[in-house]
């Protein structure tokens, strides 16, 4: 018998373990994939590096009612154009689940607990003698993550992003520069360029400036351009700005 065959040693090789993933969750509105590319040019072709290859679930419930054949090979082409990762769908309708089973695609399980199972001891001793899986019982750890700290002001053209946490910059935001957080952003200076916090959709993040005069705010996706002019009592002022919802509430701060 040679070594590679010999028992005991494919043990040594590998484990299968669970693990508990935060991924990005995709949800698809359209199967109309030339306008979603429109949309998303949009929204993130000023910022290329907006994403850094984060795996991501496609979520088809919103299309899961509609008998809609989707184009997946060039879903998947826009989405990796964008530096995502499609690695699983979820919700949709089983001809959608197949189709996008035929192009590689998992299927995600659902949010919600699956339902206890009863199995009797003698099933249960039987399933672990054939397949020698160890179960094990994990225990998240909560990991700081640093705050990301700017000293110097930000140029047009200059972009800064805190993945993961809270970004603070002690110098001007010029028009033209753009800082990104997963966290909240403070910004200890005039902001006159673009502020995206919440980059990942974390609703409780906030945007302080010592004054707002942003291009662009936006929090958790939901955003506001010079288009729609700032409140008197903020614009150019000391002002947070935090998610209400789905609009966007502009606060003076006293100093």
């Amino acid at each position: 018998m040679s070594a590679a065959s010999t028992p005991g040693t494919s043990s040594a090789l590998f484990d299968l373990k669970s693990a508990s993933l935060t991924l990005v969750s995709f949800v698809l509105r359209t199967g109309n994939i030339p306008a979603l590319a429109l949309a998303m040019e949009e929204r993130f072709g000023e910022t290329p590096d907006f994403f850094s290859h984060d795996p991501v679930v496609i979520d088809l419930t919103p299309m899961g009612s509609l008998s809609v054949a989707l184009d997946f090979p060039a879903l998947l082409t826009l989405l990796k154009r964008f530096k995502l990762n499609p690695v699983a769908v979820r919700g949709g309708s089983q001809q959608q689940l197949d189709a996008a089973q035929k192009v590689g695609l998992g299927e995600a399980p659902d949010s919600h607990a699956a339902p206890a199972r009863v199995e009797t001891k003698e099933v249960v001793r039987e399933v672990i003698r054939e397949v020698q899986v160890p179960v094990e019982v994990q225990v998240e750890v909560p990991v700081a993550v640093p705050t990301m700290i700017v000293d110097r002001p930000l140029r047009s053209g200059q972009q800064v992003y805190a993945k993961g946490g809270d970004l603070i910059v002690m110098a001007a935001v010029n028009n033209g520069a753009e800082v990104i957080a997963d966290g909240s952003i403070h910004i200890y200076a005039p902001l006159r360029g673009k502020a995206i916090a919440g980059a990942k959709g974390n609703t409780e993040a906030r945007i302080f400036a010592m004054s707002l005069e942003p291009e662009l705010i936006s929090i958790a996706g939901t955003y506001r351009t010079t288009e729609n002019p700032l409140p008197a009592n903020v614009a150019g002022k000391p002002a947070q700005v935090r998610l209400e919802g789905d609009r966007l509430v502009f606060e003076p701060i006293s100093i």
